[in-house]
């Protein structure tokens, strides 16, 4: 199910799946095959167009990122916290060591502050190698170097190395938790990531508190047409469909009981 869902994602992100869309037309009219080639082509297009010069990406993740609010203040004494990774480049660190933090470095500048704030809170970071290759050291291992360099201890940390995705994130840092007898923990993850990963929480029958960080919208966005900023909108479209796709197939999947679980 893991290489599946790596295939299927390199398919059906935007950028790809008008590029597909191109080649479909191109062979189409090799064959003279005029309303395929047609079809195949408008439909890129359109991707393409939709994709690249409308807010239609940003306005759909800024509803995702909006589903769980941040609570307005820290809490009286949290006994821990649960970070999920993906806010390291691992690709880089794998070959070059050190920490190199990419777009989703808030998770762990989040997770910073509250370990800082709170000397008695454990830290649960659940990360493994996620890639296909299976050749890079994943967010767990990186984040023991990130977490001595600013002076917490791994006393108080608690690795989760070996999941490849959300599901995995959840189910193995269960385990995690009724050994270390920890409850009602904070997530942190990013905003947009955050329904999915309190439906599979749910689902686990884990209570947590949902902490979310690494924002990528202003909360603003309206649907209109943007030629201003083509290469952000595609990212963030990429993103938001990739989201929604998980949210789609882990609810119809039975890993999640409701499609856009709510506080």
């Amino acid at each position: 199910m893991f290489v599946l869902s790596k295939l299927f994602w390199l398919l059906a992100q935007p950028l790809s799946l008008a590029f597909v869309l191109g080649v479909s037309a191109l062979l189409a009219g090799l064959f003279r095959l005029a309303r395929v080639q047609g079809l195949a082509g408008g439909l890129g297009c359109l991707v393409l167009f939709v994709t690249l010069y409308t807010t239609a990406g940003p306005v759909a993740l800024q509803v995702l990122e909006a589903r769980f609010p941040k609570p307005s203040q820290d809490p009286a004494n949290p006994a821990c916290v649960i970070v999920l990774g993906g806010a390291f480049d691992t690709d880089v660190t794998t070959t070059r060591g050190g920490i190199e933090l990419n777009q989703a470095a808030d998770r762990f500048v989040e997770a910073l502050r509250l370990a800082r704030a709170f000397p008695g809170m454990k830290i649960l970071v659940s990360g493994g190698d996620g890639s296909l290759s299976g050749q890079r050291e994943g967010d767990a291992v990186v984040s023991r170097r990130f977490f001595e360099s600013f002076g917490i201890g791994a006393d108080r940390l608690i690795e989760e190395a070996a999941s490849r995705n959300t599901f995995e994130n959840i189910r193995n840092s269960k385990s995690l938790l009724e050994q270390a007898g920890l409850r009602d923990c904070l997530l942190i993850t990013s905003a947009f990531h955050m329904p999915r990963a309190m439906g599979l929480m749910r689902k686990a029958g884990l209570a947590v508190t949902a902490w979310p960080t690494d924002y990528r919208t202003s909360g603003t966005q309206a649907l209109r047409l943007d030629f201003t900023q083509p290469t952000l909108n595609a990212q963030q479209t990429s993103t938001a469909l990739r989201e929604w796709l998980g949210l789609l197939g882990y609810y119809f999947g039975g890993r999640i009981s409701a499609l856009f679980p709510a506080p």
